[in-house]
């Protein structure tokens, strides 16, 4: 089969969350199977963009309502990331660092779906199947079936992947004309509850609908943003299917980027020195068990709440745990967490920002990792926790309840039901008894680092569903 993966997000052409994970990797496990997937993706200025070579494989023009863009298709010469990478340069666009946050997204993200169809119809390109990831390629679905310009597609199977249902990609009716020609009479598809919906719309257009856990597809039936009777009606159509890991990059035998590597027979040394190395570096006391949260500031994450957890658990355990934070976004959470320094010398240190070598190496040696998510659709972060022997302390939400079990009901994880302050810390007691119960420990942590989250079973569930739409 050929599939193209259409996405705002790809590990490393441009990542802001799990998104881009799951794109850098499905595709590529896919082509393992022997089919042909390949990833398309907007031509940002990003450093891996700038720094490899591409070659063009097609030129054009897309029309967004009264203007002309021109548009080239860039294919990366290697295919060093196991899969064929299109970029869709738009100069006046996409010619910038970012990828989400600027005024004009949904012009940006518009345009980056038209001219990917323009260039599949100038090609007289049949792909067997294409697969959309979240909103900013949901009007894909749409257009295939009830765009004039895009009929030799209408009956190619379409697959949408919801990573986080609560952005949708919402914009006003005034921008219709955007939309390549229709029959109005189908607009019908394109609205919900008074604005057009991108991702509504893939909702009712898509063949097939996936979300990135089985307990997030239960969710969003009665947590979707306004989209929860939607989802019901479409239920027949959609399945839970748990992402995976890249398990030769989230790999601390062969990781480059850790101090030391391990496997689960040596990690005790190997965690041990990492976790030195770390300790060393944010004046940290390595006889201490080390807490660590990974991500992005944002409330969905629980990080508005990280400040009071991190300054209640400090405060009621003087001098025996370490916290290291990793992360950025909500600037008063920025602000509020480096202000600990002060009060907390010794046993605390931030990391403001995103560094994916520092992210490993803290896998690899801290001995908890924070996840206080209010919502979580699947969560890698516990997957790469487990993968470095590192024990999550998780909220029961999403992908977290469908891939930590509590260690007192025979698990291998610290769980709670509630994204409180009480809660987090009531789990940071039983954390710390649990790091003095030696025994218990590293045989908790063995187990973690020998349970398989790896994309071949993942893989193989995909590859169910397009053979089930393709007739």
């Amino acid at each position: 089969m050929e599939i193209y993966h259409i996405s705002a997000e790809c590990y490393p052409v441009a990542k802001v969350g799990g998104l881009a994970d799951v794109v850098g990797a499905l595709p590529k496990y896919l082509n393992q199977f022997g089919h042909q997937a390949k990833v398309v993706v907007p031509g940002y200025d990003s450093k891996f963009n700038n720094e490899n070579e591409f070659e063009t494989v097609h030129q054009g023009q897309l029309r967004l309502g009264g203007f002309l863009f021109p548009y080239t298709i860039l294919k990366e010469k290697t295919n060093k990331l196991g899969f064929e990478l299109y970029l869709v340069a738009i100069p006046e666009l996409f010619d910038r660092p970012g990828i989400y946050s600027y005024q004009d997204d949904t012009e940006r993200f518009l345009s980056f779906q038209i001219a990917f169809l323009n260039w599949l119809i100038e090609t007289e390109q049949t792909p067997d199947i294409l697969h959309c990831h979240d909103h900013h390629t949901g009007l894909i679905p749409f257009m295939i079936q009830k765009c004039y310009n895009y009929i030799p597609l209408k009956n190619t199977p379409t697959v949408l992947t919801i990573h986080n249902g609560q952005y949708q990609g919402w914009f006003g009716i005034n921008k219709l004309l955007y939309i390549p020609d229709f029959n109005r009479i189908n607009v019908g598809y394109l609205e919900w509850k008074g604005t057009i919906n991108p991702l509504a719309s893939a909702i009712k257009c898509a063949w097939k609908i996936t979300t990135v856990s089985p307990s997030y597809l239960d969710e969003i039936s009665y947590d979707a943003n306004g989209l929860e009777n939607l989802l019901h009606f479409e239920r027949h159509k959609s399945l839970g299917i748990l992402n995976g890991i890249d398990t030769e990059v989230w790999n601390a035998k062969t990781d480059p980027m850790l101090k030391t590597n391990y496997t689960s027979k040596s990690f005790k040394k190997g965690k041990q020195k990492n976790k030195e190395f770390l300790c060393e570096q944010f004046n940290l006391d390595v006889n201490k068990p080390l807490f660590t949260f990974i991500g992005r500031l944002v409330g969905e994450k629980g990080a508005d709440l990280l400040p009071e957890i991190c300054s209640v658990a400090l405060s009621r355990n003087p001098g025996e745990i370490n916290i290291l934070i990793l992360g950025s976004g909500d600037t008063n959470v920025e602000n509020a967490l480096s202000g600990l320094h002060h009060f907390y010398h010794g046993n605390y240190n931030t990391y403001i920002g995103y560094n994916e070598k520092l992210a490993h190496m803290i896998y690899a040696g801290a001995d908890f990792l924070l996840m206080p998510s209010r919502v979580e659709p699947c969560g890698l972060n516990q997957l790469y926790a487990l993968r470095y022997g590192t024990i999550p302390i998780v909220r029961r939400t999403g992908g977290l309840k469908d891939t930590v079990l509590d260690f007192g009901d025979g698990g291998f994880g610290i769980c709670h039901d509630r994204t409180s302050v009480f809660d987090v810390n009531y789990s940071i007691t039983r954390a710390i008894d649990l790091f003095y119960d030696r025994l218990k420990f590293d045989e908790v942590r063995k187990t973690v680092m020998q349970i398989d989250h790896s994309w071949d079973k993942v893989a193989e569930e995909y590859i169910h569903v397009y053979q089930s739409l393709i007739p």
